[in-house]
């Protein structure tokens, strides 16, 4: 089965590329704004021999790994005080409802005014982006926690801790996990958003450098390593998570189907 799901993947992907070539050289549309993918795939080859392309790359992977990493670490202690504390979790309700919306590129004026093109700015950005990932994931991992449990705990004189240690994280961890899993991608788009928007040095600033000087094949070249980031995240992502809940029914069944 999972021999099948390759193949099929490296089929729809080849058909993709394709399609690419063709629709160009048809003329369906202008070369000039859609360039064959022959021409995309020899851009990619000459930014992948530059090492400003490279410097870029890791200008990119710094702000997404900081950013990833703050907003996790706040997000689950943020979502486990809150859960622990009495009284805590309707107190900050309304607030979270309120501030979680807000889209994170409408905090790009402020990064701006505050951080100017320093990597700072893009740290707020992706740490307010993907910091509401994490924390709304383990407040529903909380709630998920079995109060038959809980109180069993109790009874045995488990302190606050203790129980958060082996009543509430086991329950809360496949919640965290996926909320890591989505703040990851997250963090990657406001990354690189925060980069072609405020012109922050990486992929993202070298992207609108290509658009505004008519360098289309290399534009594309970016977007695909763009795309390729966002895999290999996802993918690492989903490893990571099924060694963390190797023991957890959802990854067992996974593994099994």
């Amino acid at each position: 089965m999972k021999g099948l799901n390759t193949l099929l993947g490296t089929a729809g992907l080849a058909a993709f590329l394709a399609l690419g070539e063709a629709v160009p050289r048809l003329g369906l549309v202008k070369e000039e704004y859609f360039p064959p993918t022959s021409e995309i795939t020899d851009a990619l080859a000459t930014e992948l021999a530059d090492s400003a392309f490279w410097s870029a790359l890791g200008d990119t992977l710094t702000g997404w790994a900081l950013g990833l990493a703050l907003a996790s670490c706040a997000g689950i202690v943020a979502g486990v005080v809150i859960s622990v504390v009495p009284y805590l979790r309707e107190a900050t309700a309304s607030t979270i409802e309120f501030l979680r919306p807000i889209p994170s590129v409408a905090l790009i004026p402020l990064a701006v005014l505050l951080y100017g093109t320093e990597l700072r700015s893009v740290l707020l950005l992706v740490v307010y982006a993907s910091f509401w990932q994490v924390l709304i994931q383990v407040l529903y991992g909380v709630q998920d926690v079995d109060p038959v449990a809980d109180e069993t705990a109790r009874s045995y004189g488990l302190g606050t801790w203790a129980r958060v240690r082996h009543v509430l994280w086991p329950t809360a961890l496949p919640y965290v996990m996926t909320g890591v899993r989505l703040a990851a991608a997250v963090a990657l788009i406001l990354a690189i958003t925060a980069e072609l928007v405020i012109g922050a040095p990486g992929l993202g600033s070298r992207i609108a450098v290509a658009q505004t000087s008519q360098a289309v094949p290399e534009m594309y070249a970016l977007i695909v390593v763009t795309g390729l980031l966002g895999l290999l995240i996802n993918v690492g992502a989903r490893t990571v998570e099924r060694r963390a809940l190797g023991w957890h029914q959802s990854v067992r069944g996974e593994v099994a189907v």
